[in-house]
């Protein structure tokens, strides 16, 4: 790699000698290079030709793109090509955007006002209503004074529809309009490809604009690289400061930065770093505050807020009222039978997660199960042009139920997320009404679509994505037979992973000549994780021959983490040297855990020397695990300055496991203030288990003072572990003061066990007073510590017992716990007490937690009320929440699935 002393020329050279690497590579002429970047051939060929001038920072990025090559790297060595001044014409482009003054609000999708406006003619931006700050717009302010003062910022507000995110973004960048920031909005052709295509070539006081941040961070190909392109660019100090804005909805935002279950995949990983500690969230209303001031604003003149006051002013709703939402809820309420099926359709298609542009043709066709038969026999020739007439009719703030919108075609090749399909345009594109959408998701997320709605999609959704969403859809509300029609579509689509789900549910019917099928048809393209899935399965049937050689395909075609079992499948079979003659061939190759796999082996045979070559070898090709190993063989061998040497040089990689092994070997020492210099600097560059590691020393040798400063250092680097260990601890030797002290700093850093465990231990030792004191705080985050104490008091068997229990189980289950809901819907159920029973357990469905809905359908069952077990059952199902049922075994009924009238399916094939 070009060292950046080298100087200019050498970094020109080194840049020209990548292009045209690459360019040999691709098997393209520099004639069809210029036609897939959309430049000159000239500017093409200038690129690489020796002795031209240095090409400009967008002719590079976009050779490199055209090329599938980053461009990271060859931007750098430009930069180093540019040192010495002779910096081609466009090489001061300040990069994308423009002039934030130059930006009218409602162009950056700021809700327009109702029609109270101040006065007729006035420039758009001053129709806005006066601007009431609230909490958020505090965080929003603290990140543009650090970016004035040069440090770059992202801030992301969360909030539901029309709860005023992007009026507060916009009104926070007004400074920086004044000192002359810019500010770029990519939106075309999409958001996904103007953000990923243009990220590097932002420069220094620019405002990127993501609002509705889940068309970006979210999107099914790229979303990804995107997070991964705003975390260079927020950390990148030659383009300092930038300041990256975005919004969210809640559901969103949950979903992003939600954990991945064991074993499952994590499709957000980048996406949840990026958001960690940078969102910020949006109340509903305005509070009592708020009002006041929206209330002083009106009375000093503005007619929008005073209008807004009229409706809004006692539940505090003011933006969704200025952004009209009340109107548009009653012309949904008052539409026409057909207008409202329309709507139907389109609220259905996005709860279940179809993308936000919807085709003429299937909404009319999916509309027709959703009018009645009466409706159905009164509509009249040409009504669907009727119904989206109706529709496009705009309420308060210029909006529409169901609006006609533009989709910019792409061309296929360059088009990461074509909304369009290759054959042509799809015909008129309609988009929901925000608010209706989020209404719909409200009042709808116990209904199933009709059999109109899912063959409609069958016959006119093109995107992969939202085919594969609608397929999983169908399959959580047991509509088996459209659940497997649409994955269908959704592998002959080219779905990445449609196909394993697709095999999974024809395996689960008994279907396995079907299914093995589907995968073969995917491994036909080389898919790395098809054919590695496939081989699996042919293992798992006793086909290992044929298995080793899909795996071999994989491996060939890049699959990183499938040449371990390979080897090992070799092993087993007897063939030591062909396995070791393939692994390393994959080291030689710089494969990332071939030499872990040699040196393990050389460790088996009792080869140290051996091992020891080989995790040198591995360090010196820039592996700083290796690196960590031979720093603790040099340690047993009695050298301890080449181990510590070892695992410096390991920590100075970014590895961090690095400097935890010196502050163990400094605590051996008796250093314990080089421990804790070095427990520090580990926790800095993100990992506090270092911190933990001499926290627990320091607690052990007596020196509690010391061990909680520590504990709380790592709970504000987000391990709060043992903080709370630490206050039961106190607790056990009677520092009570002590121990709820801290507990109630683990809770402000987000860990609430301390206190629900201190509050059962309380109740545990007769103070029950003391316990609900804690339980009740500790309830603020966790909602389960008022149900764990109605559990300990269930031990009880006096009348005052079960009266505090079922006090303390209510008391849990109005802060949401799942678990006290469950509870209480058995018992009302036992009590006789139905309609209460399905109320708690659909509460408990709609936090996620349907067991109560699947205990009820059994519980009914054993009492012998088949009829009102199985349309219970069948309400469940439409919910989307077979599974639940499934795992109670109260799906055998319906072997074939459910009809989308909630009729159990025939056989079919």
């Amino acid at each position: 790699m070009h060292d950046e002393q080298d100087g200019p020329d050498a970094a020109l050279t080194e840049l020209r000698r990548h292009l045209s690497d690459w360019l040999a590579a691709s098997g393209l002429d520099k004639t069809q290079l210029a036609r897939r970047t959309g430049m000159g051939r000239t500017t093409v060929s200038e690129a690489f030709q020796s002795g031209g001038p240095v090409p400009s920072a967008r002719t590079v990025a976009a050779l490199a793109m055209a090329l599938g090559r980053p461009a990271d790297e060859l931007l750098r060595l430009r930069r180093n090509a540019v040192i010495d001044g002779t910096e081609p014409s466009d090489a001061k482009d300040p990069g994308p955007g423009r002039p934030i003054d130059q930006w009218e609000p409602h162009d950056l999708e700021v809700h327009p006002a109702g029609t109270a406006a101040r006065g007729a003619g006035l420039p758009r931006q001053q129709q806005l209503p006066g601007y009431v700050p609230r909490e958020h717009d505090r965080a929003l302010a603290e990140a543009v004074r650090q970016a004035q003062a040069g440090r770059s910022r992202m801030v992301v507000l969360t909030g539901t529809s029309s709860t005023g995110k992007t009026r507060a973004c916009w009104e926070a960048i007004r400074p920086l309009a004044r000192a002359g920031w810019r500010l770029w909005h990519p939106f075309d052709p999409t958001r996904a490809d103007a953000a990923l295509k243009e990220m590097s070539f932002v420069g220094p006081r620019t405002v990127l604009w993501l609002n509705e941040a889940q068309h970006y961070v979210g999107d099914a190909q790229v979303g990804e690289q995107i997070a991964a392109a705003l975390h260079t660019l927020l950390t990148d100090e030659a383009r300092a400061p930038v300041l990256v804005l975005g919004t969210l909805w809640p559901e969103y935002a949950r979903e992003y930065t939600a954990l991945p279950g064991s074993g499952r995949p994590d499709p957000y990983s980048r996406v949840r770093e990026l958001l960690s500690g940078r969102t910020v969230s949006v109340p509903e209303g305005f509070d009592a505050e708020s009002l006041a001031t929206a209330t002083r604003l009106a009375q000093e003149g503005d007619r929008l807020l005073a209008d807004a006051l009229t409706r809004a002013g006692t539940h505090g709703r003011i933006t969704q009222d200025l952004a009209g939402a009340p109107e548009l809820l009653r012309r949904y309420e008052m539409g026409s039978p057909a207008a409202r099926a329309l709507l139907h359709a389109a609220m259905d298609a996005r709860r279940l997660r179809v993308g936000p542009h919807l085709t003429q043709a299937f909404l009319v066709e999916a509309a027709d199960g959703y009018l009645a038969d009466p409706d159905y026999d009164g509509l009249a020739d040409g009504w669907e042009h009727a119904a989206f007439a109706e529709l496009a009719e705009q309420v308060h703030g210029k909006q529409a139920p169901l609006r006609r919108v533009a989709v910019r075609p792409s061309e296929p090749e360059h088009s990461m997320h074509a909304v369009v399909p290759p054959g042509g345009p799809p015909g008129p594109v309609f988009r929901l009404a925000d608010y209706l959408e989020q209404h719909g998701r409200a009042t709808r997320h116990l209904a199933c679509p009709p059999a109109s709605f899912w063959q409609a999609a069958h016959a006119h959704l093109t995107n992969p994505d939202d085919l594969y969403r609608l397929a999983h859809a169908a399959h959580v509300r047991y509509r088996t037979q459209w659940a497997h029609r649409l994955a269908h579509r959704a592998v002959g689509s080219g779905h990445a992973s449609a196909h394993r789900v697709l095999a999974s549910w024809l395996k689960e019917a008994g279907r396995h000549q079907e299914a093995e099928s589907v995968m073969r048809q995917v491994t036909d393209h080389d898919d790395p994780q098809a054919l590695t899935s496939l081989a699996m399965w042919l293992a798992s049937a006793g086909k290992r021959q044929e298995a080793e050689v899909l795996l071999r395909r994989a491996f060939d075609a890049g699959h990183p983490h499938v040449l371990s079992l390979l080897a090992d499948w070799r092993r087993r079979a007897g063939d030591h040297e062909g396995a070791e003659t393939l692994v390393r061939r994959a080291a030689a190759a710089d494969h990332p855990s071939a030499w872990s796999i040699l040196v393990g082996w050389c460790e088996e045979a009792g080869d140290r020397e051996g091992a020891e070559a080989l995790a040198r070898e591995a360090a010196d090709a820039g592996r700083p695990q290796a690196l960590l190993l031979l720093a603790g063989w040099r340690r047993e061998a009695g050298d301890h300055l080449e181990a510590v040497a070892l695992a410096r040089e390991a920590a100075g990689a970014g590895n961090t496991e690095g400097l935890r092994l010196l502050v163990g070997w400094c605590e051996e020492a008796g250093d314990r203030e080089g421990a804790e210099l070095l427990a520090r600097e580990a926790a800095d560059a993100g990992d506090p288990r270092a911190l933990l590691l001499l926290a627990r020393r320091y607690e052990k040798a007596g020196c509690p003072e010391e061990a909680e400063a520590l504990a709380r250092q790592a709970a504000a680097a987000h391990d709060a572990t043992f903080l709370e260990a630490l206050a039961l601890r106190r607790d056990e030797t009677g520092d009570r003061e002590r121990a709820e002290a801290l507990a109630r700093q683990a809770a402000d850093l987000g860990n609430w066990n301390a206190l629900t465990r201190l509050a059962v231990r309380r109740d545990e030792a007769g103070d029950h007073e003391g316990a609900e004191v804690l339980a009740r705080e500790a309830a603020d985050g966790n909602p389960n510590a008022l149900t764990w104490l109605g559990f300990q008091a269930m031990q009880g068997h006096t009348a005052a017992d079960q009266e505090r229990t079922a006090a303390l189980i209510q008391q849990g289950a109005d802060a949401g716990d799942v678990y006290a809901l469950d509870v209480l819907a058995v018992r009302r159920e036992e009590a006789g007490d139905r309609t209460a029973a399905e109320a708690l357990a659909w509460r408990s469905a709609e936090a996620g937690v349907p067991n109560p809905l699947a205990r009820l359908v059994a519980f009914r069952e054993r009492a012998g009320d088949l009829v009102a077990a199985r349309a219970l059952a069948r309400q469940t199902a439409d919910a989307g929440h077979a599974h639940a049922l499934g795992r109670h075994g109260l799906t055998a009924r319906w072997p074939f699935g459910l009809d989308p009238d909630g009729s159990p399916t025939a056989r079919w094939q």
